[in-house]
């Protein structure tokens, strides 16, 4: 009986030791997991954590990126409606600019053909004016053919008639008194005056350089002067020649047509010219229209 409970009691003890150590195996071994589980956890979580870090700042900077390339889209947009608008005001000023170019190429046409006709007009009207000339030339010279070619001369010279009187036909020496053989020639010269319309008169008074001075004479611009106002009033107020038509001009001694030098000279230089010139204001008309 003994024997039997004392194995009895061993076999316990042992169970109790088994099962103590056992349970003690199943605690180390439920702690071992635990342990392993929360490091796994731990580790999981740091994992998560830099993960999550790392996308956050793979997130910043795509969303820095995006922003960047919309930023850049919208410049590129805004340069792109701006070409767009250059190109269109380009087209524009480019169609007004050859609008123009045909303007001024049509007016640039007709003020071609403005001045071939306005130069057409300007030669026949020159060319009319020389012929009416030509014409009282022809007329005055058949005129005064009965005086000597000492007397007088009739002759043109840069598109203007001259009928030059010399000194003896006219005036005694010193004089503005016209003789009365001077005053016949005036009278037949201004019957032929009267027949044109479209000339002016210009009475030119030319002296030799001989100094003069006297009661009523100054000098040769006095004398020349006296004597073409005085052949003024002869065509004007004695033979009705129009008072608009004619300038009286003293010249002196400063435009001879021989030298001085000779008393043959100086009898050329002493003479009253009749200066007959084209009436300028048509051709002005034309010019300046």
């Amino acid at each position: 009986m003994y024997k039997n409970n004392s194995l009895k009691s061993r076999s316990e003890i042992h169970r109790k030791l088994g099962l103590a150590g056992l349970g003690k195996t199943n605690k180390f071994l439920m702690e071992k997991t635990l342990h392993f589980f929360a490091f796994a956890f731990v580790i999981l979580v740091i994992n998560v954590m830099f993960t999550s870090c790392v996308s956050s700042k793979k997130l910043v900077t795509s969303e820095a990126r995006v922003d960047e390339l919309q930023k850049d889209s919208s410049n590129t947009h805004n340069q792109l409606n701006a070409c767009n608008a250059q190109i269109k005001n380009l087209t524009n000023d480019n169609a007004m600019t050859q609008s123009d170019l045909e303007a001024l190429a049509a007016e640039s046409n007709m003020t071609i053909a403005g001045q071939a006709k306005q130069l057409k007009d300007f030669k026949d009207m020159i060319q009319s004016q020389r012929d009416v000339l030509n014409k009282l030339k022809n007329s005055i010279a058949d005129a005064l053919m009965s005086y000597k070619a000492d007397e007088l001369s009739v002759y043109m010279k840069h598109g203007k008639v001259y009928v030059s009187l010399a000194e003896k036909l006219l005036f005694k020496s010193g004089s503005d008194v016209v003789d009365p053989k001077g005053k016949e020639a005036l009278k037949t010269l201004t019957k032929v005056l009267n027949t044109t319309k479209d000339i002016t008169v210009t009475i030119e008074g030319h002296t030799d350089d001989v100094p003069i001075k006297t009661k009523l004479i100054e000098d040769n611009w006095d004398l020349s002067t006296a004597r073409a106002t005085s052949i003024v009033r002869i065509l004007t107020k004695d033979n009705s020649f129009d008072p608009s038509r004619i300038t009286a001009s003293g010249r002196s001694q400063y435009h001879p047509l021989n030298p001085n030098t000779t008393d043959e000279g100086r009898a050329g230089n002493r003479r009253t010219e009749v200066v007959l010139s084209p009436d300028l204001n048509e051709i002005y008309k034309l010019l300046y229209q």
